[in-house]
């Protein structure tokens, strides 16, 4: 039996170059935070049709960085319907605002610390569905 893909190929090409355009909040939370984090986090991740801007596996997690555009009416929509695919693949997603990353960086890295090891812990003991 062929396990269902879970990858959008089409969207490999451009999840590469979001990776390389990241936005100032983006970076900041890459470079200062997840990418020497204890977990391994992804940044960009292509998962169905959608791309998260970070995803760590082992805590199911994924972390949405949100400008303005999201808390217009057709933004909060299309992110209602994304988060609703993720969370029906089991993934938790959490959405941070770009002002947050830039007025409380050390309170959200230390909010993604707690849920990651929180979730990690749990996240040991089911087997995994999505790398």
């Amino acid at each position: 039996m062929e396990a269902t893909r879970k990858h959008n190929t089409a969207l490999t090409e451009n999840a590469r170059s979001l990776r390389k355009n990241m936005t100032k909040e983006e970076r900041h939370l890459w470079y200062d935070f997840l990418r020497a984090y204890r977990v391994r986090v992804l940044r960009q991740k292509v998962i169905d049709n959608y791309i998260a801007d970070f995803y760590c596996h082992d805590a199911r997690l994924v972390i949405e960085l949100d400008g303005s555009q999201h808390y217009e009416p057709t933004g909060m929509i299309k992110d209602a319907v994304r988060t609703e695919q993720m969370e029906a693949r089991g993934l938790l997603v959490i959405r941070i605002p770009n002002n947050a990353v830039n007025q409380n960086f050390q309170g959200v890295c230390e909010y993604l610390d707690m849920i990651i090891t929180e979730r990690a812990k749990k996240d040991d003991e089911s087997p995994s569905q999505l790398r």
